[in-house]
Formats: structure tokens, C-alpha cells, sequence
């Protein structure tokens, strides 16, 4: 360990070591199921720190990994015994608010972003806890509650600061390695270490119609076919997700129903609030829901509302599937089960399709599968590791009960390690194989591995 520290040479960030201050703290990540020992966690300050890590890491044969924001559930972001370059000494956010353009640094969370960007009135689709980091998901495509008005984050990404395998800083664009830049676009951190990420702005707020809607578990199977009736045919500008979960202890919610199993749908619309309104308003009025707390409220706070229930730390077990269609039977497979967690933590997510992500043609990005109607997250979450069997084996169970409904492929970001099969599902065979050809340009040894990994060709 402390060979690989006097190797690196110049390096103006923090080099952190077993034993050393700040080296605990370092490794950790938001799944606490997660325990690893990298030999070295070099907390980068600038590009060329990155591009002496990568090439310490590959001049020794030690495994890298690359830490952005830690909240992937698979814990890619560290490796035992391997050399983790920390990105959270790079926090630069600059926004030009008369371009619409903001140029964020690859250690930044969405919380930071999102601050940065509403003191213009601006925002991009960001992650749903604040605390997500951005290049993680950026690179994995990029879901959260914008996204039906102004896509994913990927579909943001103007452009795309890079050190690569070898240690050279590019720039990928539509202009320039366009290819790469095409690979960037959900392939993941595959092909190097995005060091900035160039995006779209959108005009934003920063007062949204926003807020959470609970409804008792009970009218589960009709609020979930009125919910999937509603957005067949909700405007745009209507981002919401419908969840299963168990009320929190706050004083909004009523003593009897306080941790017992309810429905929540939450809500941002991105267009004027009068109109949201008049949008939102068959969905309000169903039921009608047990508590409305949908109101006009700055978006930073609607960004901030899944903090409080996915803290940092709790043991995480994921999985995903995409669903072209989700009918009767499937609702009734889905709320049977879903609404009897194992976990009071457990939270399971019904992300609505449509709008502008799936105008966006299939072939522009690696990013693919955009005309699914339906991307259902099954996220266990507990305390316990004792629990650890019950509550992968619930989320398992439930996966599987809507199986048959399932349209194939997977949104990445929202999967555990689940193997190369699950991986390749998310992009099809003719885009697998061009991913490949692109880790054969930028990344033929497999340098960048701990993810979810496209492997050379050879």
C-alpha cells in the first residue's frame, strides 16, 4: 500500500491508505452490504491526478475503480486490494444561464447540481435522491422526474471531458470522437473516466407542482389500473412514479397507518402550475388519496423528497425490468405481493414511459429501449444484515411473479451484479457488439472492468 503511494509520483490531491485518517469514511458507499478494502483510494483534484491514478493502477496490474457518487447498488465504486480513483475532489459546477448550458465537474451530487442550476430557473432531468452522483448516472442513461419533458440525462449530454486507458484526456462530442460520445450515452464507465459532463438546460421553477399523494394499500389493484390509464394520456409535462412503501412515522400521516404497507404517487410537473393542476386533477381526485400533499413548491424540494427514506448505509438489494404493457393480471400479481414487504424500508417503483424519452431515436446513443410504457424498480432495503435472506428472497419472488409481463432488457442503474447475460439484454445483440468494438478502440484490457462491464471482444 504504501508502495503504490510513493509509485504515483505528482499527484496534487489525497492519497488515503488502510490505516490512515479519512480512509474508512473513503470506502464507504450507499449499500451497506458493501464492505470492501481498496489497497488505495486516490481522492483526485484535477484531470491529471485521474490520468496518474489510471496509470498507476496500469503499470502495476492493480485493479481500478472509480468513484463518483458511491450510490450504485453493486458497489463498483471501490475493489478490494485495487486503487480507487475518488472523483469528490472534482466539484466545479459552472452554468451559463443565457446558453442553457452548465459544465459539471464528475464528483458533483445532483443536490449540487440542482442548487446550481435553480438560481438561474434552470434544471436537467436529475437523480430522484439528492444525494446521487451525477456521472454515474449520466453514464448509465439517466432516469428521474424530468424525464418525460426533457428525456434523460443522457439525452442532455452535449459533450463529455475523458481520460482514457492510456492516460490521454479527450474530448467526446457529436463533433469530435463522435463514436465514443455515442458510447457514453448509457454505456456506462466503460470507456474511460468522464472527468465533466457538458449538459442542456431546461427553464425550470423554481416553483413546480409537486409533492406525494398516499392512498391505503387496500385500493392497491384499482389505484394501480387508474394510475396506468391516467398516463397513457397525461400531458408531458406530468413526471410522477407510483410506489409501494410503508407510511413514514410523521405527523401528516395518521397514528393508525404510521409503518403499515400504503401506495404513494409522487409528483413534479415541469409546466405551469395552473395547468399542472387541471392535469393532475383526475389523479387527485381519485380515491380520493388518504393525504395530498401536492402543492406548488420549489423543485429543489421536490428533488429532496426521497431523501429521508434512502439513507446512506442500509443494506440494498436491486433489481428492474422493463414492461410494454401492464395488464390486469399483472396489476394483481404485482399489488398482491408488493404491498406484503418484508421490510418497511422496502420501496417498489412504477417509473411511467412516454413523452420525450421515447422520441428519441433508438440508435442515436447506446441507450436504447425507450418505448417500454413501463420500468418497475423492485429496491429492498433493511438494516439487519440477519434479514439479508428474507429480503432477497422477497425481492427475488416479486421479480419474478411479473416475469412473464417482463419485455426483455434492463435499465442498468437499477440492477445489482446479475451477470454479463443481464448486462447485454439492456442493449440488444447489434448494439452490444459496437459497444464492443468501441472497448477494443478505447479500453482493449479491460482497465475499466468494475461496472457493469462490456468486456473486449477478444
Amino acid at each position: 500500500m504504501s508502495d503504490l503511494k510513493e509509485t504515483i509520483g505528482a499527484f496534487s490531491g489525497v492519497l488515503m491508505a488502510v490505516g490512515d485518517e479519512g480512509y474508512d469514511e473513503a470506502r464507504s458507499v450507499f449499500n451497506g452490504m458493501i464492505d470492501r478494502r481498496p489497497a488505495l483510494i486516490a481522492r483526485c483534484a484535477s484531470p491529471t491526478d485521474v490520468a496518474a491514478a489510471v496509470k498507476l493502477a496500469t503499470d502495476t496490474g492493480t485493479p481500478l475503480s472509480v468513484y463518483g457518487g458511491g450510490h450504485g447498488v453493486t458497489g463498483a465504486a471501490v475493489v478490494d486490494g485495487g486503487l480507487c480513483v475518488d472523483l469528490r475532489g472534482l466539484k466545479g459546477i459552472t452554468v451559463d444561464a443565457s446558453a442553457k448550458t452548465a459544465r459539471v465537474e464528475a464528483g458533483c451530487t445532483w443536490g449540487e447540481v440542482d442548487a446550481a442550476t435553480q438560481e438561474h430557473a434552470l434544471a436537467v432531468t436529475g437523480g430522484r435522491v439528492s444525494t446521487t452522483g451525477v456521472a454515474g448516472l449520466a453514464l448509465g442513461s439517466g432516469s428521474g422526474w424530468l424525464e418525460r419533458s426533457f428525456g434523460f440525462v443522457c439525452d442532455n449530454l452535449i459533450a463529455a471531458e475523458v481520460v482514457t486507458a492510456d492516460g490521454r484526456a479527450v474530448r467526446a462530442s457529436g463533433d469530435e470522437n463522435p463514436e465514443l460520445f455515442w458510447g457514453l450515452r448509457g454505456g456506462g464507465g466503460n470507456f474511460g473516466i468522464v472527468t465533466a459532463f457538458h449538459l442542456q438546460l431546461h427553464d425550470l421553477g423554481p416553483i413546480v407542482l409537486g409533492g406525494m399523494l398516499l392512498y391505503p394499500a387496500a385500493v392497491g389493484p384499482e389505484l394501480v389500473r387508474f394510475y396506468r390509464d391516467f398516463m397513457e394520456k397525461a400531458p408531458d409535462e406530468v413526471g410522477t412514479g407510483l410506489a409501494f412503501i410503508c407510511a413514514p412515522p410523521e405527523d401528516f400521516v395518521p397514528e393508525p397507518v404510521r409503518g403499515q404497507p400504503v401506495i404513494g404517487v409522487i409528483v413534479c410537473c415541469s409546466g405551469p402550475v395552473e395547468a399542472a393542476e387541471e392535469a393532475l386533477r383526475p389523479l387527485r381526485e381519485f380515491g380520493p388519496p388518504a393525504v395530498d400533499m401536492v402543492a406548488p413548491m420549489p423543485y429543489l424540494a421536490v428533488q429532496q423528497l426521497l431523501d429521508p427514506p434512502n439513507p446512506h448505509g442500509m443494506r440494498n438489494y436491486w433489481t428492474a425490468d422493463f414492461y410494454d404493457e401492464l395488464p390486469d393480471d399483472a396489476v394483481d400479481a404485482l399489488v398482491a405481493k408488493a404491498t406484503q414487504p418484508v421490510s418497511p424500508m422496502t420501496q417498489i417503483i412504477l417509473v411511467p414511459g412516454g413523452g420525450a424519452i421515447a422520441r428519441v431515436d433508438d440508435e442515436v446513443m447506446a441507450f436504447g429501449q425507450r418505448h417500454s410504457k413501463w420500468n418497475i424498480h423492485y429496491l429492498s432495503m433493511w438494516p439487519d444484515p440477519s434479514d439479508d435472506e428474507r429480503n432477497i428472497a422477497y425481492t427475488r419472488e416479486l421479480s419474478g411473479a411479473l416475469k412473464p409481463w417482463a419485455a426483455g432488457g434492463v435499465y442498468l442503474n437499477f440492477i445489482g451484479d446479475e451477470g454479463s447475460e443481464r448486462v447485454k439484454s439492456a442493449f440488444g445483440p447489434e448494439k452490444f457488439a459496437r459497444l464492443q468494438a468501441l472497448k477494443d478502440e478505447w479500453d482493449p484490457t479491460n482497465v475499466f472492468r468494475h461496472n457493469q462491464n462490456i468486456p473486449p471482444s477478444s
